[in-house]
């Protein structure tokens, strides 16, 4: 396994963890935690590497976009 394959993979995990977390934290279902995340500037971020962003714990991941996106909860 290659860098770039371990750090997709890393990714994917993140992702999972970041959904579940908030979807936990939240109150809601998989589906609109995963609606609210794929729709945000943080996964964006997460996706292109800016900044290390990717590296943060999930949890703090989830406070960033519950604190700075606040537009896309319900």
């Amino acid at each position: 396994m290659n860098g770039e394959t371990l750090e997709r993979v890393y990714q994917e995990n993140l992702e999972e963890r970041i959904i579940a977390y908030l979807s936990y934290t939240r109150g809601l279902s998989l589906e609109a935690a995963m609606d609210i995340y794929y729709n945000s500037v943080l996964a964006d971020k997460i996706h292109q590497g800016v900044e290390g962003v990717q590296y943060l714990d999930y949890k703090v991941l989830v406070q960033i976009l519950c604190e700075t996106e606040k537009e896309l909860f319900p």
